[in-house]
């Protein structure tokens, strides 16, 4: 499988305790324009700063950031969360 190219960083906030806000240790900054097959993805983070963007987690532990606007992220947000609710 190819993938477009997509760029994670790490992220480190600058401001703030570690309390009051949560760490996010990786960050979209931009987003694939594949779909991706929904059966290889077993999870996501949602993400608004710096770009909004939903950072799928493949089975393999690669991450890929697309654009949440898509209808088929939509579908596979949906099917993961089925599938978390019947384990």
């Amino acid at each position: 499988i190819v993938l477009t190219a997509f760029v994670i960083y790490p992220f480190f906030p600058l401001l703030g305790s570690v309390g009051s806000q949560s760490m996010r240790k990786y960050s979209c900054v931009s987003l694939s324009t594949q779909q991706l097959n929904i059966r290889n993805l077993v999870g996501y983070e949602k993400q608004q700063v710096p770009v909004n963007a939903i950072m799928f987690i493949t089975t393999k532990g690669i991450r890929i950031c697309v654009s949440p606007n898509q209808k088929w992220v939509q579908s596979a947000l949906k099917k993961i969360d089925q599938r978390r609710t019947t384990k």
